[in-house]
């Protein structure tokens, strides 16, 4: 394809560059929050924790009584709404052990011994995540340790920012496919709007030189050749312009599809071309490889448009004024491919994602409607696939069309 200017339509590149910072800033914004009121609430437990073994200290020194030893039970442990498990000095849990946990649910119909191993593994989980808080009388002599770990609502902080990002996500997900669908619907209606104006718009001149020429044609009798092969060239292009209308009215309803013989349609689109090529100073050869007659459900007026573009594209790729271009029609157990090989230019492979986006060209005029609305027929009302399979610049580009037998 040639690649010596590009047009395209205005497109939300910047836009979606835009949404994505937006979006990483929001997601960083509340993580941080998050996290710092975590944080708060983990240096809150620690405290409290911390104000628990300093209350067994107290209690250790032989400076308190019974009311004193009240007040920490009745305040103190009334806030601990976190786990907590005491153990002696040798990092074992210490007996009786319903005792000595806080938030802890322990079967007490287990064992001794399998109670122990559970609360053991649960203080060394414990000390990995925050570290113990000796409980001791002067420097040296250490009664026991705290080991806690996070409460409920701390664990539920955690998780709330990723669910509330998969909340949005979900949200996004959905608001995007609903913009597309919206976008997608917009964008038929134009389509369809742009196709039925234009077939009605030929459809009353087409009408009325047809009549000219029939007027012509029994005023003139048969007399002079050049007028009866110049009424003959003038209907051929009369019906070819109301196969055009017929065409475009056909966009935005459901065809008919038939059982067709592709090698037929092809064969009289090649024959169309190959009479008007020369006009355009072309040395161009067209080419149709098939090992067997083929056929599909298909469209045949829609389905010659889109050979039509397809030859079309490769006609403008090729600027060297000689080349040729291959239509291979190959079969498979239940489709049928047709690849559209032209030895052109190539397309870039920057803009090989672009090719079939509406508006894209790569040609000084043109409107870039051609390889979308073809991709459209096939896809759309055709059920097909069309893709560019192969290009290489320099060395010319594949389309390949993709067709169901039934």
């Amino acid at each position: 394809m040639t690649t010596t200017n590009r047009t395209l339509l205005p497109h939300s590149s910047e836009l979606k560059v835009v949404l994505l910072v937006l979006a990483f800033v929001i997601v960083a914004g509340t993580l941080w929050y998050t996290h710092s009121i975590v944080s708060d609430l983990e240096a809150n437990q620690k405290s409290i924790a911390n104000l628990y073994a300093r209350s067994f200290e107290f209690i250790g020194s032989g400076r308190t009584q019974s009311g004193d030893y009240s007040f920490i039970l009745e305040e103190i442990i009334r806030n601990i709404d976190f786990p907590m498990v005491l153990s002696n000095a040798a990092n074992e849990p210490l007996e009786p052990f319903a005792v000595n946990i806080r938030n802890i649910a322990l079967d007490s119909t287990l064992s001794q011994d399998i109670q122990r191993e559970y609360l053991s593994r649960l203080i060394a989980d414990m000390d990995e995540h925050n570290p113990r808080i000796k409980v001791e009388v002067g420097d040296t002599v250490i009664l026991s340790y705290v080991h806690y770990g996070e409460s409920t609502l701390i664990t539920r902080l955690r998780y709330l920012p990723y669910i509330e990002l998969a909340v949005v996500a979900l949200f996004i997900f959905i608001g995007y496919v609903s913009f597309s669908y919206i976008k997608r619907s917009e964008q038929s209606n134009i389509w369809v709007g742009m196709a039925r104006e234009t077939a009605h718009q030929l459809g009353t001149p087409i009408s009325s030189m047809m009549g000219w020429v029939e007027l012509l044609r029994h005023q003139t009798g048969s007399s002079d050749p050049k007028i009866v092969e110049t009424l003959h060239d003038m209907d051929n292009d009369l019906q070819r312009l109301q196969k055009i209308a017929n065409r475009f009215s056909r966009i935005g309803s459901k065809p008919d599809l038939k059982e067709e013989n592709l090698i037929e349609i092809i064969e009289k689109v090649i024959a169309y071309f190959q009479r008007r090529i020369p006009q355009t100073g072309k040395r161009v050869q067209l080419a149709l490889d098939y090992a067997s007659p083929v056929t599909a459900n298909v469209n045949s007026e829609l389905f010659e448009w889109v050979i039509e573009n397809l030859i079309k594209n490769g006609l403008d790729a090729i600027e060297t004024g000689a080349g040729k271009i291959t239509i291979v029609v190959s079969e498979r157990s239940d489709t049928v491919n047709i690849d559209v090989i032209d030895t052109g230019k190539g397309i870039d492979v920057t803009y090989r994602k672009e090719v079939f986006r509406p508006g894209f060209s790569t040609k000084k005029r043109g409107w870039g409607l051609g390889l979308s609305l073809s991709q459209r027929i096939i896809e759309s009302y055709h059920r097909g696939k069309l893709i560019l399979k192969e290009s290489k610049p320099g060395s010319g580009t594949t389309f390949r069309i993709k067709l169901r037998k039934r």
